[in-house]
């Protein structure tokens, strides 16, 4: 139901007309007089029940509501808005003197040139170098350095960032006298918006017949954000025929999800599955793409501030194709020029080693290696 409001102006001129074409005598409407003060009081009032109004319609529609007013909305059919994800990578702590026994501790703090951004080591019991009992990464005696799992302390787009940024210890660790990250961290995400809390409802009611591809791809998505997965049907992950069976590839944006991740998919996809029909969760392989190019910059720009900008920009790309998407050997030209205004030329592109695309079926995603850039 749509409203027609009206503002201040047009509320006095009805009234004053009314007033005007009923009274039996003539009526002191001009401005200053008593009953003017009367009908613009009125005017105002009828202004602020039209605003409750209108907030109300906004309020109790999800098409119109926002924030928190459609969190509530979709609470109500037992829907909630995707949380932000925090960005994780990888960071390698070094020390000048490779002697005696060091120990990175699981929890240790660290953070960006700035401080702006500060990140955890995480657990994670497949690194050689783990050890329970003391509690964190073991740089043995004669090892100089040790690559551990980091993840930003405060979830979102601001964890993300460029290789190198990292360099800061903030909670000193005895033996240890460095820390940067040789990678991006591309993968922190914001809070689900609006909008597209509003598109998955949509998804979410078009699920609920249950049992059809759209359903189980749906499960898979709505476990976090930045997640991408690809459905194969009646084939084994081995490329063989099998009727009646499925298998999903999932990524959590990272290229190598966890078996946690693996088997919240698992879960997310038995509790949509149809009866008898049987499936598998994989992680992607991962295939690297080292390129190589060599860029003119434009006076009056340093060469290697637009360097770094090339070089995170190609980076972001590589790293955000997602499943199954080929990596365009032409695309890395274009993405360069985009980088920054100051590039007038790109030559000597290579990618692999080579000048042809890089082909990702299915079961694979891209993800950046080394970047050279001159």
């Amino acid at each position: 139901m749509s409203l027609s409001s009206k503002d201040f102006v047009t509320l006095v001129q009805e009234q004053v007309a009314s007033l005007q074409g009923k009274a039996s005598a003539l009526v002191d409407l001009t401005i200053g007089s008593t009953l003017r003060a009367v009908v613009e009081a009125v005017a105002s009032v009828a202004l602020w029940l039209q605003g409750l109004i209108l907030a109300l319609l906004i309020t109790t529609r999800a098409a119109t509501a926002s924030g928190s007013d459609l969190d509530t909305w979709m609470a109500d059919y037992n829907f909630f808005r995707l949380a932000a994800v925090a960005a994780t990578g990888s960071a390698t702590f070094s020390r000048f003197t490779a002697s005696g026994v060091t120990v990175v501790p699981v929890g240790a703090l660290i953070q960006t040139g700035d401080g702006t951004q500060q990140y955890t080591v995480q657990l994670d019991t497949t690194n050689p170098a783990y050890s329970a009992s003391q509690g964190g990464y073991v740089l043995a005696d004669g090892i100089s350095s040790v690559t551990v799992v980091i993840q930003a302390v405060v979830a979102g787009v601001g964890g993300n960032v460029t290789a190198g940024t990292i360099n800061t210890i903030a909670q000193a660790i005895p033996g240890v006298d460095t820390v940067t990250n040789a990678a991006a961290l591309t993968n922190g995400e914001d809070a689900e918006q609006d909008a597209a809390f509003r598109s998955r409802f949509v998804q979410y009611i078009n699920s609920l017949s249950k049992a059809t591809k759209a359903a189980v791809l749906y499960a898979i998505l709505s476990l976090q954000q930045n997640v991408s997965a690809i459905i194969v049907e009646n084939q084994a992950y081995n490329g063989i025929s099998q009727p009646g069976y499925f298998y999903a590839v999932v990524d959590d944006g990272t290229g190598n999800p966890s078996s946690t991740f693996l088997a919240s998919a698992a879960n997310a996809i038995e509790e949509t599955r149809p009866l008898s029909v049987t499936y598998g969760v994989f992680g992607p392989n991962q295939v690297t793409a080292n390129v190589s190019m060599t860029i003119t910059t434009d006076t009056g720009y340093v060469h290697a501030d637009v360097v770094a900008l090339v070089a995170a920009a190609l980076q972001t790309y590589i790293n955000t194709l997602g499943l199954g998407n080929s990596l365009s050997y032409t695309k890395l030209a274009t993405t360069a020029y985009g980088a920054s205004p100051g590039v007038t030329n790109v030559s000597s592109v290579l990618l692999n080693g080579g000048t042809t695309d890089l082909a990702i079926t299915a079961k694979q995603t891209a993800k950046a290696g080394t970047i050279s850039v001159a």
